[in-house]
């Protein structure tokens, strides 16, 4: 059950992500997910870096979305300087 509360976290936060920062994404449900898991890691890590969280500490959801959200512009970044 742990899995399945984490992979609809992820949705929540990707879905929340991509709200706030619309644009043309390639990519449905599966990338949606994967991007709000990550992004909980990404805020995890530089929480940690900067002293917000512990090792064993839970990362909230507003800094889940922030990390989402710096994946999404690093991932437009990328997708649109090899476009051109």
């Amino acid at each position: 059950m742990h899995i399945l509360g984490i992979i609809l976290i992820g949705l929540l936060v990707g879905i929340v992500a991509k709200l706030l920062l619309p644009g043309d994404d390639p990519g449905g449900f599966i990338i949606t997910t994967l991007l709000g898991i990550a992004g909980a890691f990404v805020a995890k890590f530089i929480g940690q870096q900067l002293g917000w969280y512990g090792e064993n500490d839970a990362v909230g959801f507003i800094a889940s979305v922030g990390g989402a959200i710096l994946l999404l512009l690093l991932y437009r970044m990328v997708f649109v300087a090899r476009r051109s």
